[in-house]
């Protein structure tokens, strides 16, 4: 599709507002002139500006950042003042304010960043219904407050999104995705995801509805809301009808509140120009949604907590690989390392391979430019045994029954065991040990169901406490014992 350009002189596409999209108009309450007290200089970063995310030298802080603030763990401890309440405009309703500080508080759901990262792959894998072909992860370098830095790149060829479902997507608790098929259900993956791998968000979309073509920008800058001191979760959005030959603003209110989004957007994003803004829509295509994560936390030692440069395929988590590095080496224990029990707590390639139980007909998910090869252990096991458990679920339930695969491990450490646990054919608990710690019993099996009897955690990286789960545990070790 040839890039949109946007047209000097404008007609104006008024949409009226309605319930669903109300939204529109409370991101545009407040002018972006009086959100920021300085103009940041933001560019994206050009190729020769080095990588230094995999540096062991910490980035450079803004002058007015201190590494409590760009630590996730500590991000959220920061003192604001008293602010004035805004006047609602005419004939709006007072609204339940959320402070900045719950976008933090929230994320903190995602103990592990590889989890949340794998909320944003779900949101790709859902797009198969609508057409999806593939998601990208990827590292890309922009520039920040004068200082070159990495960021998270998701790009997926999906349906995409139309300003409606931008400020859906964008909102706290919406989700129209509670179905038999889809993995996400709470509607809260998207803030929760992407406030975990870092402080600010950009998203552009572009879709198709009812034969009208449009493109969006999104931005949920945590940054932004801290350094301007709001109390409230102000998100920044503006939209282009794109159906004719020219890209025309969707105005939901006036041209100058369309205007003082943009300029916020410009301002607090990598991108300074509103002719760079509307080329990151050039390789999404006729639709799909790009995301892009910057200002990406750091640990404790104020290095970044993902590593980009150990392996040029690979995501990495930092402290996870180096507690592998500087762990004892014993035969056994590089034997066990080598295992991809292991490797996928640090390498985002080894977890994403068995993160869908279920190979993909006609998508892929390319992780820095290479496809990640799905892996399936029970297609390794020895001696494998089929066992089939029914559940008993609530009355009037539709009865149901899961098939587990059991089997020996293959020429790896006995200490390799446990069940991976699916839910609607995605991986929430890995080698799942069921038996107790010290156990002899057990060592060396290794089990896969898919569990869509039993709810998973807000996280995606367990399960709800239930009675069901309980009596499903106890099915495993009998199954342990059994085998």
């Amino acid at each position: 599709m040839p890039p949109k350009v946007e047209k000097e002189h404008l007609n104006v596409v008024d949409i009226a507002s309605s319930d669903d999209d109300g939204d529109a108009q409370t991101v545009a309450r407040k002018k972006a002139s009086s959100l920021g007290e300085r103009q940041l200089r933001r560019n994206i970063s050009s190729p020769e500006i080095p990588q230094s995310s995999g540096s062991i030298t910490p980035p450079a802080l803004p002058s007015d950042e201190t590494l409590d603030s760009r630590s996730f763990w500590k991000a959220g401890n920061y003192v604001f003042g008293p602010t004035s309440k805004p006047a609602l405009l005419e004939g709006a309703l007072e609204h339940a304010r959320v402070h900045p500080k719950f976008l933090h508080s929230n994320a903190t759901s995602h103990k592990w960043a590889f989890g949340a990262i794998a909320e944003l792959m779900d949101n790709a894998v859902d797009e198969i219904q609508h057409g999806a072909t593939f998601i990208k992860v990827d590292k890309i370098d922009i520039k920040m407050d004068n200082s070159p830095g990495p960021a998270l790149l998701f790009l997926d060829d999906g349906g995409g999104m139309d300003p409606v479902l931008l400020r859906k997507c964008m909102s706290l608790g919406y989700s129209s995705k509670k179905s038999n098929t889809t993995i996400g259900q709470y509607g809260n993956g998207f803030k929760t995801s992407t406030m975990r791998l870092g402080a600010d968000v950009i998203v552009f979309s572009r879709s198709t509805r009812a034969g009208k073509a449009t493109q969006s920008v999104g931005l949920l800058s945590y940054t932004f809301l801290r350094r301007t001191g709001q109390d409230d979760v102000i998100v920044p959005m503006i939209d282009f009808d794109i159906s004719g030959h020219w890209a025309e603003p969707i105005i939901y209110s006036t041209h100058d509140d369309w205007s003082s989004n943009l300029k916020t957007i410009l301002e607090w994003s990598p991108f300074s120009l509103k002719e760079d803004l509307l080329l990151q829509f050039d390789d999404i295509g006729p639709h799909g949604t790009k995301i892009i994560i910057y200002n990406l936390w750091l640990n404790d030692e104020g290095i970044y907590e993902l590593a980009f440069d150990d392996d040029d395929e690979d995501i990495r988590l930092r402290d996870e690989a180096l507690r592998e590095a500087t762990t004892k080496v014993l035969k056994k224990t590089v034997e066990l390392q080598s295992h991809i029990s292991y490797r996928l707590r640090y390498s985002l390639r080894a977890y994403a391979s068995m993160l869908y139980l279920r190979k993909f007909n006609n998508f892929q998910i390319i992780l820095r430019g290479k496809p990640v090869q799905q892996f399936n252990i029970a297609d390794e096991l020895q001696y494998p045994k089929v066992v089939t458990y029914k559940p008993q679920v609530a009355a009037g339930s539709k009865e149901c029954s899961v098939e587990t695969t059991i089997g020996f491990i293959k020429e790896t450490p006995t200490n390799v065991s446990g069940f991976n646990v699916y839910h609607k054919n995605r991986l929430i608990r890995p080698f799942w040990k069921v038996k107790s710690d010290g156990s002899v019993i057990g060592n060396g099996v290794v089990g896969v169901l898919e569990a869509d009897f039993i709810e998973p955690a807000h996280d995606k990286q367990d399960f709800e406490r239930s009675s069901l789960f309980v009596r499903l545990e106890n099915r495993l070790k009998q199954m342990v014992h059994e085998y």
